[in-house]
């Protein structure tokens, strides 16, 4: 344990086979009192909980003595709860029926901002047809120029929940500042912090404290070890459900909007328990880009995709060449299904949706 207490660390106490509720309840109420945040993680083959807090040298053996414990360990990686030595089985996170981190392949897909109503609404039905499921849209837009559309806001929150009604598809939007936090997450199934947010630790604590799941975009030059200790700022916080995405980095050539790093999904997949998605759209910035490395981040063993689809990419308000339309759209998805298939991974497929476009 060290001879000296560590402020922020994280020890596990590994729980035996068969330790009863009774046993982990006294557990985390012993870590209560004594100040410490304790967060339990159950698994297939161990139950173990992490303390997080100032740990002083004499907690291991206060701990190893207590009825249930198989023995205490403390977390060397930097991230703490977000590394499989933590949790050594993956983390799944549901969305209604849609479960993120399993072998089935989820792809997110909708405009990159929300416009108008009917743009928003036929692009649903046009995504849900095609076998996505879940909706993307922006309502709050961070862009590089001031004089950029920068989103409808709460009116584009209330597009994005009509078109779930018409569709029933979750909805997942991008949340910029903590001011806005509690709005978004009334309107949104999942809270989106982008690429240029990753390291805003304010907004981190607070997406921590709401009961909604969370992706979290990987930013320009964030390595796989800062993009995990963001990540780590919403494990503290107490939300569990946390999600990756790979969206390309900024490298030296100029070719392509960014670069599409496929290493980062088996790599960050190795180290940590939570699901990795890719963003092929922002990650190439060429819509005839996105297929390809769509294709491939599944085959890399990417949980899923969030992609781009407008009914009109020539006319889009934000990032037209990024965008797949809606016929480019259904035939991706139809590649996307094979590869599935070749995997021995699960996918939708194409569905009518409730209600005509």
């Amino acid at each position: 344990m060290g001879a000296e207490g560590e402020g922020g660390s994280v020890v596990i106490i590994v729980m035996q086979r068969g330790s009863s509720d009774d046993d982990i309840r006294r557990i985390e109420e012993r870590l209560n009192q004594k100040g410490y945040k304790a967060q339990v993680s159950r698994g297939v083959e161990r139950t173990v909980i992490g303390v997080v807090g100032r740990i002083i040298p004499e907690l291991k053996d206060e701990m190893e003595v207590l009825s249930g414990v198989s023995e205490v360990l403390r977390v060397s990686k930097p991230y703490k709860l977000a590394s499989r030595e933590f949790k050594p089985e993956s983390t799944i996170v549901k969305v209604g029926n849609v479960a993120i981190g399993s072998d089935q392949v989820v792809v997110m897909a909708g405009p990159c901002a929300v416009e108008t109503e009917e743009q928003v609404i036929s692009t649903a039905h046009a995504v849900k047809a095609a076998g996505a499921s879940i909706l993307r849209g922006g309502a709050f837009k961070p862009r590089t120029s001031p004089y950029s559309f920068r989103g409808h806001g709460v009116q584009g929150l209330r597009m994005l929940a009509k078109a779930r009604a018409e569709t029933g598809l979750p909805v997942i939007t991008e949340v910029m500042s903590t001011e806005d936090v509690e709005t978004v997450a009334e309107y949104a199934d999942i809270l989106q912090v982008g690429a240029r947010n990753i390291q805003n630790y304010n907004l981190l604590d607070r997406v921590g404290r709401v009961q909604r799941p969370v992706l979290l975009k990987r930013g320009f030059s964030t390595t796989y070890e800062e993009w995990l200790l963001c990540a780590e700022y919403i494990l503290a916080g107490g939300n569990n459900n946390v999600i990756l995405c790979e969206r390309g980095i900024r490298t030296f050539e100029t070719g392509t909007r960014n670069t599409m790093d496929l290493c980062a999904i088996p790599v960050v997949k190795k180290l940590s328990h939570l699901p990795v998605i890719a963003d092929p759209s922002h990650g190439t910035g060429k819509w005839y880009l996105v297929k390809p490395m769509s294709l491939a981040a599944i085959a890399a063993g990417a949980h899923g995709l969030e992609i781009e689809v407008h009914p009109n990419p020539d006319t889009a308000w934000s990032d037209g060449p990024q965008s797949l339309n809606f016929e480019n759209f259904n035939s991706l998805m139809n590649d996307i299904r094979a590869v599935a298939l070749a995997l021995g991974r699960r996918m939708p497929e194409p569905a009518k949706t409730t209600a005509s476009a």
